[in-house]
């Protein structure tokens, strides 16, 4: 899953949470509040997956910039 899905399925998961919150809020179910809790801590954790991931592909687009073309700098006069 690329970083971008991570983040979108963490803001579902998030919100999900934030709904079944508000549903043991509103009836009172401490099991429902606690769900929809959990539920917001996943969304979170995989938005900041997705962030990480995201970090990474960056770092490794950068380092693939600075890297010479292998391809072109092959010295094949070399025995």
């Amino acid at each position: 899953m690329s970083g971008r899905d991570d983040k979108v399925q963490g803001k579902m998961d998030e919100a999900k949470g934030k709904l079944k919150e508000g549903w043991g809020d509103l009836t009172g179910d401490e099991s429902t509040q606690a769900e929809g809790q959990a539920d917001q801590a996943k969304g979170k954790g995989k938005q900041a997956l997705g962030g990480a991931k995201d970090a990474i592909d960056d770092a490794v687009d950068g380092a693939k910039k600075l890297l010479p073309d292998m391809d072109r700098n092959t010295d094949t006069d070399r025995p």
